[in-house]
């Protein structure tokens, strides 16, 4: 099957952007390198076409019930535009999927992972009860724009009425973007300060070239898969097929925090009551490489000779100017400061368990 093109196509084409295929999608990978567009979002702003990404309605009635049902974290606990970041988890605990859920004035919208998109909607429809819930892929009636950065605010601002110093982190708002109706929530997967911004497909070309134009001023550049991936490692965030997958569970994740036990009941909760009874067995880590290297995801991890765990995640830091990664271990052997050898093809070098994140010099608010 060819490959989709998101709204913003020719906006890549036109940056000279190196295309590639990703989940179904033609998605720009890099424009001019993936350091420097990584270091554009650290220092100023860069702009994301994150379209690929997928996105449902469920209203009704009984949408509240529902979604406690699906989802782990407290779904009660929204606000109108209030944004929550939550998984799905199967019968045994595993992970279906992460994602977030908008609370908006009528509805909820979840937001999905790309490769998990069809997955994930069938997996909530199969648990849908018959009356009182509507269940909507709206995925292709929206363009997705990302706007990362520490100048990511005042790029924003000269293109919408939205008072952007009242809208908190992970608080979304309705309003219009360039004279176009959109949502514009304070979220993102960088660690920087910044904004998603959800608009109709006809309208993203414009607002993307007035972006541009509105960013000239603070240096904004177009950023790719690449740096995405590289700055959401820095901040440890779990990536999905990566670090969390139907054979993890939030514990072994350090997800426990968006798993609310006592909210009652929900797929997967007795399995989880009963892992974390019985005391979680590995841990989610991060490292740092003490010797230049650079780890990819499935090289082993070994302690005193043996090999203990694998890396799931696993870059040079254009931050900090070294590799670092993720990966699971024997929770005895998941304190800070404990050293463990990376396995690069026939060499095994020097790292050290840290504390995540790797970059603590974010600007999100």
């Amino acid at each position: 099957m060819e490959a989709k093109k998101t709204p913003f196509y020719n906006n890549h084409i036109a940056h000279r952007a190196k295309m590639v295929d990703f989940c179904g999608f033609r998605m720009p990978i890099q424009y001019h390198g993936i350091v420097p567009e990584h270091r554009a979002v650290r220092r100023k702003v860069g702009i994301f076409d994150v379209s690929h990404m997928g996105e449902f309605i469920v209203k009704g009635p009984t949408a509240l019930n529902f979604l406690q049902k699906m989802t782990t974290n407290d779904v009660s606990k929204l606000e109108p535009y209030r944004v929550q970041y939550s998984s799905m988890c199967y019968d045994d605990g595993g992970i279906v999927d992460d994602l977030l859920v908008y609370r908006l004035p009528d509805k909820y919208m979840l937001v999905v992972n790309a490769s998990n998109l069809q997955k994930d909607f069938d997996w909530l429809d199969s648990h849908k009860p018959p009356f009182g819930v509507d269940l909507i892929n709206v995925s292709d009636e929206n363009a997705l724009i990302a706007l990362q950065g520490p100048k990511a605010q005042s790029v924003l601002s000269k293109l919408t009425g939205i008072n952007l110093d009242e809208l908190q982190y992970y608080w979304a708002s309705e309003g219009k973007v360039l004279e176009t109706d959109a949502i514009v929530s304070r979220t993102g997967y960088t660690g920087e300060d910044g904004f998603e911004i959800y608009l109709p497909p006809e309208a993203g070309e414009k607002i993307w070239d007035a972006m541009i134009e509105a960013g000239s001023t603070f240096e904004i550049e177009p950023i790719g898969l690449g740096a995405r991936d590289t700055l959401r490692l820095e901040m440890c965030y779990a990536l999905y097929g990566n670090d969390i997958d139907k054979t993890t569970n939030p514990f072994d994740a350090k997800l426990g925090w968006i798993v609310k036990l006592e909210k009652g009941d929900f797929i997967g909760r007795d399995a989880l009551i009963d892992k974390k009874t019985a005391g979680i067995k590995r841990r989610l880590v991060a490292f740092e490489l003490k010797e230049r290297g650079f780890p990819r995801q499935h090289y082993k991890i070994f302690k005193n000779g043996s090999e203990v765990g694998e890396v799931t995640s696993g870059t040079f830091s254009p931050s900090l100017n070294k590799g670092i990664g993720m990966g699971y271990v024997p929770r005895e052997m998941a304190s800070e400061d404990n050293p463990i050898q990376i396995q690069i093809r026939d060499n095994f070098l020097e790292a050290v368990i840290v504390k995540p994140p790797f970059w603590k010099k974010g600007s999100h608010k």
